[in-house]
């Protein structure tokens, strides 16, 4: 509920108007929505399910997803990247509900994945060995089998050393499998340190120098098709020069690899299209932006273009919703306690990343606001969402939502602390679902066991 102000209340931020102006660019571009996470009628919604109705029946915190945003998302890559002939290959790591991945699965998405458990989920969810690319640095000899075995696109190898594990792989499985070498271009894609990948100091890809050598090695091994090749520069990044740079850099491999006699059918572009998460002074390009840079750097090159966004597609389809736990007044700061913690939503505490937190309930216009610290239940002084954020007025039993939480959001969830496991809810229209349970106690003591000496 909404309360009158006071020393034991607390609040959330008031739409700013270049936020605003990052809303409208995606409403108002054709057919392009940022998420059906809206207000109506004072209350806020996941399309048409009042999300108090899933708070009372699920309790807090939880996840919320949009199938709608979920869908819009997967299309307007699919559509940016026509004509060109493509695969869209959601990243199963920003979201890995077998649930999720079923509704763009049966949109006709691929999967990338990064281990044998991705692997598995992609195929629960009925997605055909075909549309799945396995990324990954330390792809083992029990994964390599296990995709071969049960149907994969290709490989993205990333090492000289995985090249000759695969190709043992393939000839004790009996299967052949196609390769596509990931490349370091050496490209600094400006985003976090701690989510770039395309720097010649990070662990993943094989340097663009060494490129030739290792496809001369992968077309003399047994087992080994050349297929392609891959980059991934990496997350959440807000322009499109970098992307720019590296495709520009591929294009340019492919001619020299081609020149050496590799017949190199794909491009695999990776993702790393970054969201608006905050009130940021420019809106992120479009995909549409994107589609057009894919088809202006190698678009000539006659490949199959992959592509493996995972934020654009789920971030603003999902919520986390909480519940205030209380009002504390320090002596030089407010605190906002909430149900939800760190091993919830891990993201703030691990990149300092921001989300936005607004009420269940629309504040009314003007209400007035004053600076918080949004924090949670860890016992760690880590567990903090956000630093004098300024937000209405709230209480104790107020709910709040985190925005733009679906990507590396539950996926990154833990029990730490001993707290249940949070769980995920699908919304589709007027209909919603639990796709992950909150396990109770008693199950979660039950996965721990005693040794003989200790049952005594």
């Amino acid at each position: 509920m909404m309360c009158e102000a006071g020393r034991d209340s607390l609040p959330l931020p008031r739409p700013h108007p270049l936020l605003l102006s990052v809303t409208a660019r995606y409403q108002q571009a054709p057919g392009v929505h940022m998420d059906h996470f809206l207000y109506r009628g004072g209350r806020l919604h996941a399309e048409d399910v009042d999300l108090d109705a899933i708070v009372a029946g699920v309790g807090t915190p939880v996840y919320v997803y949009s199938t709608a945003t979920l869908l819009r998302h997967f299309r307007l890559f699919d559509e940016a990247l026509a004509p060109l002939p493509h695969l869209v290959c959601f990243a199963v790591k920003a979201l890995s509900n077998v649930a999720v991945l079923r509704v763009l699965a049966q949109a006709g998405a691929g999967m990338d994945v990064v281990s044998g458990g991705e692997y598995l989920r992609a195929r629960a969810a009925g997605v055909p060995g075909e549309r799945i690319v396995f990324s990954g640095v330390a792809k083992t000899e029990d994964e390599m089998a296990l995709a071969l075995q049960g149907g994969i696109r290709h490989f993205n190898v990333e090492s000289a050393p995985e090249i000759e594990m695969l190709s043992a792989v393939a000839m004790r499985t009996g299967r052949e499998a196609a390769v596509s070498l990931r490349v370091n271009p050496d490209v600094d894609a400006h985003t976090h340190a701690k989510i770039a990948t395309g720097r010649k100091g990070d662990k993943f890809g094989i340097p663009v120098a060494f490129a030739p050598r290792v496809a001369a090695r992968v077309a003399h091994l047994p087992g080994l098709r050349l297929a392609g090749v891959d980059v991934h520069i990496g997350s959440q990044l807000t322009e499109l020069a970098p992307f720019e740079a590296a495709f520009t850099r591929l294009a340019a491999l492919v001619g020299e690899l081609r020149a050496q006699g590799h017949a190199i059918e794909s491009v695999n572009l990776g993702g790393g299209l970054g969201i608006p998460y905050a009130r940021a002074n420019e809106a992120p390009p479009l995909p549409v932006d994107y589609g057009a840079l894919v088809r202006r750097t190698v678009g000539h090159l006659g490949c199959e273009v992959i592509i493996e966004p995972g934020r654009l597609i789920a971030g603003n389809a999902g919520v986390l919703l909480s519940r205030v736990v209380r009002a504390k007044q320090g002596e030089d700061r407010d605190f906002l306690i909430l149900d939800a913690g760190m091993n919830d939503l891990i993201r703030p505490a691990m990149y300092d990343a921001f989300h936005d937190i607004v009420p269940l309930r629309e504040p009314p216009a003007g209400a007035p606001v004053r600076p918080f610290d949004v924090v949670g239940p860890v016992c760690e002084s880590g567990d903090t969402f956000a630093r004098a954020r300024d937000l209405p007025f709230l209480a104790a039993d107020d709910l709040v939502a985190f925005r733009s939480a679906g990507a590396y959001g539950a996926v990154m969830a833990s029990e730490y602390n001993s707290r249940p496991l949070v769980p995920e809810v699908l919304v589709h229209g007027d209909q919603f679902a639990v796709i992950r349970a909150r396990p109770s106690y008693d199950e979660m003591i039950a996965r721990d066991s005693l040794p003989p000496w200790l049952q005594a």
